[in-house]
């Protein structure tokens, strides 16, 4: 046997999820299942069910060698007590023995530790003895409420965590006073980051230890992935010129900043895919002008159509993203963005010349005007993202630094097995 074994602890996992970072997790699995390497996920439901009261979602297909382990309790409550305690002790209570059990027994050669906030916290690093590797796909390292983003209404530049999380209606960590996050890290082998920046900012906030850089993939585009390819003579996705905002319904997503642009005498339409607790403040803003379209959650596959045909995808998020897997999403069509010139996503974007920053409204206007107006320049834009990704962004290129990173860690810890069966793989 060739491949490793891979264990991705997580809180959230696709259909139970609400963001990127999940959608990326299930991505690395399937990108390392056909390598022929076997992974096992655990993850929450309960956190999900936490957050969500509509219909349950419906499960989701695995490919061969890859198997799920989902945390569920008896009933709500109980469910609702586990993420309580998770998130007050700094590790995992009612679900604790069964994820130790897991990682124990498991018998893995690597432990990829991701979003651990409701299924284990800080203390769940100590299970399994593997190669032991971290994500950040938020700030929760330094920040009780993930995305540094103060009081719930400003970008933070100094720690206030105590009135903060009282801000956003969570319960304070009084764990985080402890040193035990700092403890725990210690034991893992590698701690990534989607980002340059995401990594900069954490040690603003002080985390002592070092990040290696690791950005989103999406998945070869010769690859048979979960999301079928669009056909290029397909029908068009809308009949009238827009622009595209993809992604959660919240206010730090920043998408209230771009609706007043879209009045009814505007150019061209804006539509909007994704839901959120902010989706009934955004509708009312939003509801004298018909040019503005709310069409819900889609599948990947019936977003792609919009992705292709679309003038530009608009990225206007206010906080700190760590990435922006959005934009990926929009280079693989060959579309140009316009993103917030904040955090990581002009780092994306600007290498490439796929598109557009702004950080005024003016200039959103401005460069909305520039796309719609321009003869070709959408077009250049989004030929030169397309060709960033294949570049920059694929699972082949993005996989081959990831078994770097495992190597070295290997090397470090003379972890002959992983050695070994990296060796006798023919490409990672």
């Amino acid at each position: 046997m060739s491949g490793l074994r891979f264990a991705m602890v997580t809180t959230f996992y696709p259909p139970y999820h609400f963001g990127g970072d999940a959608v990326f997790i299930r991505r690395l699995t399937h990108a390392l299942a056909r390598r022929g390497h076997e992974v096992e996920v655990i993850h929450d439901v309960d956190a999900y069910d936490l957050f969500q009261s509509g219909e349950a979602p419906s499960a989701l297909e695995e490919p061969d060698g890859v198997v799920t382990h989902p945390l569920r309790s008896a009933n709500r409550p109980l469910g609702t007590l586990s993420c309580l305690l998770t998130h007050q002790l700094g590790r995992p209570v009612i679900h604790g023995a069964r994820i130790r059990s897991i990682l124990e027994r498991g018998d893995f050669d690597v432990i990829h530790f991701h979003n651990l906030s409701l299924v284990g916290g800080p203390k769940a690093l100590r299970y399994g003895d593997a190669i032991k590797l971290y994500m950040a796909h938020e700030h929760w390292l330094v920040c009780p409420t993930h995305v540094l983003w103060r009081h719930a209404r400003e970008l933070c530049d100094e720690k206030q965590c105590l009135r903060c999380s009282l801000h956003h209606h969570r319960p304070p960590q009084l764990w985080r006073h402890t040193g035990l996050l700092e403890r725990e890290t210690e034991q893992l082998d590698a701690i990534l980051s989607p980002s340059a920046f995401s990594a900069a900012k954490h040690r603003e906030f002080g985390f002592p230890h070092e990040f290696e850089v690791m950005p989103y993939f999406l998945p070869d585009l010769d690859s048979a992935d979960i999301e079928s390819a669009t056909p290029l003579d397909a029908a068009p996705a809308w009949e009238r010129p827009y622009f595209l905002f993809v992604g959660r319904l919240e206010q730090i997503k920043g998408l209230q900043d771009v609706i007043p642009h879209f009045a009814t005498d505007a150019p061209a339409d804006l539509v909007v895919i994704g839901t959120g607790d902010y989706e009934a403040q955004l509708q009312e803003l939003a509801r004298s002008s018909p040019r503005v379209h709310f069409l819900g959650r889609l599948t990947p596959e019936a977003i792609r159509p919009f992705y292709r045909d679309a003038i530009a995808t608009v990225v206007p998020s206010l906080c700190y993203e760590t990435f922006g897997i959005v934009v990926l999403e929009s280079f693989r069509e060959a579309t140009p963005v316009i993103v917030r010139r904040l955090g990581p996503l002009p780092e994306v974007v600007e290498p490439v010349g796929g598109g557009l920053t702004f950080e005024t409204e003016d200039e959103l206007g401005a460069a909305l005007q520039r796309l719609t107006d321009v003869p070709g320049l959408g077009e250049a834009m989004g030929a030169a993202g397309h060709e960033g990704l294949r570049a920059r962004w694929l699972e082949s290129c993005v996989l081959e630094q990831y078994f770097g990173i495992i190597s070295r860690a290997a090397e470090q810890r003379k972890h002959e097995r992983v050695l070994k069966r990296l060796g006798s793989t023919e490409a990672p």
